[in-house]
């Protein structure tokens, strides 16, 4: 299930909103009021750092891991490969050669 932005920032807002009602209401027994509160500044907390990732891209999540499964699987010999290729033809797919 895709989350949006608008459902993100909505879900921090009803958090902070939440969290405000509860800052103005009178203590609770056992303790109650100050365990909701710190319950309450966690999830906001989980709620801006899900904002902030959901600004980033995949590719900026990944960072530099992002080649290294191809690395292993196909080897340093492979980026070679397409190096040269693109010095030669100028870039595009290489062609491919009969064996």
């Amino acid at each position: 299930m895709a989350i949006d932005r608008a459902s993100l920032e909505s879900l921090r807002d009803l958090i902070a909103d939440a969290s405000l009602t509860l800052e103005t209401s009178p203590d609770l027994p056992q303790n109650r009021t100050a365990n909701c509160r710190e319950t309450l500044v966690a999830a906001l907390a989980l709620a801006e750092d899900l904002l902030k990732q959901h600004r980033m891209t995949a590719a900026a999540m990944l960072g530099r891991k992002g080649g290294s499964t191809t690395a292993r699987r196909l080897g340093a010999d492979h980026y070679r490969k397409m190096a040269a290729a693109r010095k030669t033809r100028g870039g595009g797919r290489p062609r491919k050669q009969a064996e």
